[in-house]
Formats: structure tokens, C-alpha cells, sequence
């Protein structure tokens, strides 16, 4: 019990040079633990050690460097997260995962923060809602467009494994995790500890497989192969949430993830049986994605 106690209070130490949040977040994992630190009890051990982890997943997650912009989207009908990044002192800026439907709030946001559009990238061929790259090339001319190699879209330019791009003076790797589609990459910002994970891997969840080249095995290599063997702190944005979460760290998916802490044969077995209905946009996204978007958009004058 004194070395748990030892522990625990290393853990309180450590929360105190955190930023405000996670100061507060851990000195309430560590009080709460108090409750269970009794010798009568059996399983108190267990407990307190989990919390101990927790109190370091929160700890050691990075902050964003000062010249790092990062702004989270959402498009309500598809349930579909696009995320601006951008280099705040050259404007240079990059969106993943564009929506057709939230492209002009997009160049809006985008001009109003004074931003220059470099490139506007897919993690994969969308099934669920058209992209907004076609209709953001319109809108911001100087946008280029950026997919999988692998992906079997159209787009200005295309993505290999472990492949970067720049904006600014920051960088973005691209990972291939496919599974769900052949072509779907997680893109990750190291300097700044997150990886952008499309549909490959959702919070508690992960994308389906069972159409457009979907493979369960595959998804499974590709999620514990490429992205559980990021830093453990690493924080996870997925293209999707159906739930309200907004986010998740390598950590916590490698702990709690209902299927994906399962072992392979069970992770099948479950992806197998989702009896998930057709998806709806399916006919119409899919062709429209293949061609980067590039028609039923609206003419601007």
C-alpha cells in the first residue's frame, strides 16, 4: 500500500506543471482515489492503479506549439468532423475531410482568419457525403486537392505511405491504414502529438467492412500495426462521431475500444455480425468522390 500511495503521489506531482485542465482533471482522479486506498479492501490495488494510468494518460498529452492553429468542424447531417490546420505565422493552412454542404462556411472561416488554402485532403473515398474539395477549389482557387494513391480518386495530388506534406513550417505524415477502403491514411502532426485517423479508427469504434474493399484483417493490422504503436499520449480526431465525443488518445483506445482490444479472431467475428443497413449516400457519394467532387457543386459568380 505505501508504494501505491508513493505512486499515486508521483502522479499528483507530475499533474502539477500540466496545463490548467489537466491539472484540475488529475488532482480529481488522484482525490477521488482516496476511496479506495482502504486494506480491507480487495480489489483496491486494481483500482487505484487504473487511475494512476489515467492520471498519466492526461499528464503527458502535449500541448500545441504557439504557431500551431488547430480548429475542429462538424457537419451535422453526415456526422462527419473536417479539421483546419494552419501555420499562424505564414497563413499557410490545410483542411481534412471536407463536407460539399459546409464548403462555403469553410472558405468563409478560412478568409475571415486571414488563412491561405493550401491543400484540402481526404483520408479516404467517402462513402456517407460528397467531399468539398471540388467546391472549395471553386471557391479558393489556389486549393489543392490531396488523396491516397491507393484510394482510386481523382485529386491534384496523391499520397504514398509515409509521405509528407507542408504548411508552413509544420508537416504532416500520412500513414496507410486501410481496412475500411483501400485507400484510407491517418495522417499525423508529430510535433504536436495527434494523428488524424478517418475511418479506420473511430472513439470506441471503427469503420466498416463490409463494402468498398473493406477487409476486417486488414483494418486490424493496419490500426494496432500503424497507429496503437504512436506514442501512447498521442491524441486521436476521426472523421466521424456519432455520439458527441470529439476526441481520443492512443491510450484510452489501446484500453477501452470494444473491439479493437479483442483478438483478431474475435474482432471478425464481431465485424461480421454488425448487421449495419445500406449505407444511404453510398450510390451518389462514391462516384462523386471519385472524381474529387468536381461536379453537382454550385456555380459561383
Amino acid at each position: 500500500m505505501k508504494l501505491l500511495v508513493s505512486v499515486l503521489r508521483r502522479a499528483s506531482a507530475a499533474a502539477a506543471i500540466a496545463v490548467p485542465c489537466q491539472k484540475f482533471l488529475s488532482r480529481a482522479i488522484v482525490n477521488s482515489a482516496a476511496r479506495y486506498i482502504k486494506p480491507t479492501t480487495s480489489s483496491s490495488f486494481h483500482q487505484s492503479v487504473v487511475l494512476a494510468q489515467c492520471v498519466k494518460m492526461l499528464d503527458q498529452r502535449k500541448t500545441f506549439s504557439p504557431d500551431f492553429f488547430f480548429r475542429q468542424l462538424f457537419d451535422e447531417q453526415s456526422h462527419t468532423y473536417s479539421y483546419l490546420l494552419a501555420d499562424i505565422t505564414t497563413k499557410e493552412a490545410v483542411l481534412i475531410d471536407p463536407v460539399l454542404e459546409q464548403a462555403k462556411r469553410d472558405a468563409k472561416l478560412i478568409e475571415e482568419l486571414g488563412f491561405s488554402l493550401k491543400y484540402a485532403l481526404n483520408t479516404h473515398m467517402h462513402a456517407d457525403h460528397i467531399t468539398g474539395t471540388g467546391y472549395l477549389k471553386q471557391l479558393l482557387p489556389s486549393t489543392v486537392s490531396v488523396i491516397s494513391r491507393s484510394s482510386g480518386a481523382k485529386a491534384d495530388k496523391h499520397l504514398a505511405d509515409n509521405e509528407t506534406i507542408a504548411f508552413g513550417r509544420h508537416e504532416l505524415r500520412a500513414l496507410s491504414t486501410p481496412g475500411h477502403t483501400n485507400g484510407c491514411m491517418t495522417f499525423v502532426v508529430e510535433e504536436q502529438g495527434i494523428a488524424f485517423t478517418g475511418d479506420t479508427l473511430l472513439i470506441r469504434g471503427c469503420g466498416r467492412t463490409d463494402f468498398q474493399e473493406g477487409d476486417s484483417r486488414t483494418l486490424y493490422r493496419s490500426v494496432h500495426e500503424r497507429i496503437f504503436t504512436l506514442p501512447e499520449n498521442y491524441r486521436l480526431f476521426p472523421a466521424h462521431d456519432y455520439k458527441g465525443n470529439l476526441e481520443t488518445t492512443v491510450a484510452e483506445e489501446k484500453r477501452y475500444n470494444p473491439r479493437l482490444t479483442k483478438d483478431i479472431e474475435a474482432f471478425v467475428e464481431i465485424m461480421n455480425n454488425l448487421n449495419l443497413p445500406y449505407p444511404k449516400m453510398i450510390d451518389k457519394a462514391v462516384p462523386a468522390n471519385r472524381e474529387c467532387g468536381l461536379y453537382d457543386i454550385p456555380k459561383e459568380n
